[in-house]
């Protein structure tokens, strides 16, 4: 299966396969997974450790290549007792048993995948293609935590819409546009933080950060557009090594032409890359409108804030989709192993 990307997904797989990390895909009873770890593995973008009976995996993948993958199954793999008792060391004050360490290693293999990661068995994770984000995302924040020093967790997509000569040569980040339900001043300037180190980490260029309202500069008073404008002055504070600028209305933010007559004088306006949205209604239908209308590439949502990378897809990704995130994924815990 020939899978045709864009570029600056195939300069991320580059860098991945140049510097190979562990990616664990815990859900085996997903064809579309089996799928993607065939390719993954074809073209040597990560290791991959595959979580499950043997027999599912096998059964799931008939046509499909996986000799190359790292099968464990928790019912008899020897790593077992070793996560169960190190998941119970760390969940213990929440009431959580040696019996119940066990039966969430072999129930929700997400637990299994996310121990495998603490323990450096693995450098990250990525599933949701058949279950939802609090499933993906509640063993990661129990297990894995955030990083030091970071406010929170957020998630955001990343956009590659063709033919499109806005952003960085059509390449954006939209956020939050999958977590953070209605995040307040202090949230959003963090998640603005975040958007831009994880864009510039991801691309290698400049984040062009712009605060989105339906507001640009004071044209309209309300309660959702002051959020905003703190928001700005919040991130502008804690983020001074980044271009960060609101609040902007979506055309004063991406066309020139727009920026000159509504913001002149910002340096962001006309120019942003890094799309953050005010709550999480307005990032969803941002997302997926661009992902259909202008039938944008669109990787996510992107987790930013774990100690250790950790991603969730769609229930409706491609097995293109599954790909792109494992790529970034591994991008991203190669961006950890520097700090």
């Amino acid at each position: 299966m020939v899978i045709k990307l864009s570029k600056i997904i195939e300069k991320i797989k580059l860098r991945a396969k140049n510097n190979k990390k562990t990616i664990v895909l815990p859900e085996v009873m997903d064809r579309r997974v089996l799928e993607a770890a065939d390719i993954i593995l074809k073209e040597e973008i990560a290791h991959v450790i595959l979580v499950g009976r043997k027999e599912e995996i096998l059964k799931n993948s008939s046509g499909l290549d996986l000799h190359l993958a790292t099968i464990i199954d928790p019912f008899c793999d020897s790593k077992t007792r070793e996560l169960q008792e190190k998941l119970y060391e760390l969940r213990r004050e929440k009431g959580m048993t040696m019996e119940e360490a066990y039966r969430l290693l072999t129930e929700d293999y997400m637990y299994y995948a996310c121990m495998l990661v603490k323990l450096g068995y693995a450098d990250g994770a990525v599933s949701g293609a058949c279950h939802s984000t609090s499933n993906t995302l509640r063993p990661a924040l129990q297990i894995l935590k955030t990083k030091p020093g970071v406010k929170l967790v957020s998630a955001f997509f990343l956009m590659v819409v063709p033919d499109c000569l806005y952003g960085d040569e059509g390449t954006f980040l939209f956020a939050d546009s999958g977590l953070e339900q209605n995040p307040d001043s202090d949230k959003l300037s963090y998640i603005a933080g975040s958007s831009a180190e994880s864009f510039q980490l991801l691309t290698e260029h400049e984040p062009i950060v712009a605060m989105l309202s339906h507001s640009t500069m004071g044209s309209a008073k309300h309660a959702d557009v002051e959020k905003v404008v703190n928001a700005t002055k919040l991130a502008k504070e804690r983020f001074p090594q980044y271009k960060i600028d609101g609040e902007l209305q979506l055309d004063a933010a991406i066309v020139p032409s727009v920026a000159k007559s509504k913001a002149a004088g910002s340096e962001v306006a006309g120019h942003a890359n890094v799309l953050i949205f005010p709550d999480l209604d307005a990032g969803n239908i941002g997302y997926k409108l661009v992902q259909r209308l202008a039938k944008a590439e669109a990787y996510g949502p992107i987790c930013q804030g774990i100690s250790k990378p950790v991603n969730d897809l769609s229930r409706g990704c491609s097995v293109e989709d599954i790909v792109g995130a494992v790529a970034i994924t591994a991008v991203q815990a190669i961006g950890n192993s520097l700090q």
